[in-house]
């Protein structure tokens, strides 16, 4: 019995030094690249990863890492509940044609690029394209056309509207301050049962889409940014001003988690214009209008 329970070790042994050896590279490669991750996430949104403060299951969102943004992908909606990236004017790439939609892989639904097709609704992005090209590089750009960044957007909206803001905030807000923090994402509908109906194919159809400019230090600046679907196009971009807290409460998100409360409530509680330039540029019209 003892020489059979030797053989038996014996056999076993070299199995379990295997199992061990590969538990140690599993280790190591899970530290590096958690490693990895958070630094990648550091860089991209200032003061944490936007999170919820009321969980729910229409919350709960797995995080994308992208080159030059992250999104905030919900399987439940089968849309972003939001898009981080940051913006530095000391850093300029030659900004090169459009490319193609492109499905995401990492999605649980598949979405492919004529997924909105004869719905009367845009592919609107999220990170935008010539901003994060500027910042970030043609791989960066190429990444933004992935369709886990595109959201439903009535036409009125993206083509004009919300494509002067992003035009403002790359041509005038940057250079004035050097660096920026954008949060950008849609909002949904109070009614779930409302939302579950109207959808894009899959897509859940938001009832509006906020962006959230944070000028990053040790005294930050916000300006926040709510338009509805239903938009003409050509109202001023301070007609859409709104407190940071106000679009926390409308989706349940918390852009800023690693803030103190104190720094939060005065950065996220009121409407703060100065030193923007805002009215300067308000009324400015599109580079394609």
């Amino acid at each position: 019995m003892p020489r059979r329970r030797s053989r038996v070790a014996r056999r076993w042994r070299p199995r379990l030094r295997r199992l061990g050896i590969a538990a140690l590279f599993a280790a190591v490669g899970s530290g590096l690249w958690y490693a990895e991750e958070r630094e990648v996430r550091e860089r991209l949104s200032w003061m944490g990863v936007p999170t919820w403060e009321r969980p729910t299951p229409l919350s709960l969102h797995r995080v994308l890492r992208n080159d030059g943004y992250l999104v905030g992908w919900s399987d439940l909606r089968v849309g972003s509940l939001w898009a981080s990236y940051q913006l530095r004017a000391d850093r300029r790439f030659p900004v090169g044609d459009r490319p193609g939609f492109r499905r995401d892989w990492r999605t649980l639904w598949p979405l492919t690029p004529n997924a909105y097709r004869r719905s009367g609704y845009d592919r609107g992005h999220l990170a935008p394209n010539y901003a994060i090209a500027a910042a970030h590089g043609p791989a960066a750009q190429r990444d933004t056309f992935l369709m886990s960044n595109m959201m439903p957007q009535r036409p009125d909206l993206n083509r004009r509207l919300w494509q002067r803001l992003e035009e403002v905030v790359v041509d005038h807000f940057l250079p004035r301050f050097g660096r920026l923090q954008v949060i950008a994402g849609p909002v949904f509908a109070d009614d779930v049962a409302a939302g579950v109906l109207h959808r894009v194919g899959l897509v859940e159809v938001p009832v509006a889409f906020y962006k959230i400019l944070v000028v990053p230090g040790r005294h930050p600046r916000a300006l926040a940014f709510l338009m509805p679907q239903d938009v003409d196009g050509g109202e001023p971009l301070d007609r859409f001003l709104v407190s940071v807290d106000r679009i926390e409460a409308m989706t349940g998100l918390d852009f800023l988690p690693n803030l103190s409360e104190e720094a939060a409530a005065a950065l996220e509680g009121r409407v703060v214009t100065e030193g923007w330039g805002l009215a300067a540029v308000a009324d400015l019209p599109g580079r394609f209008e």
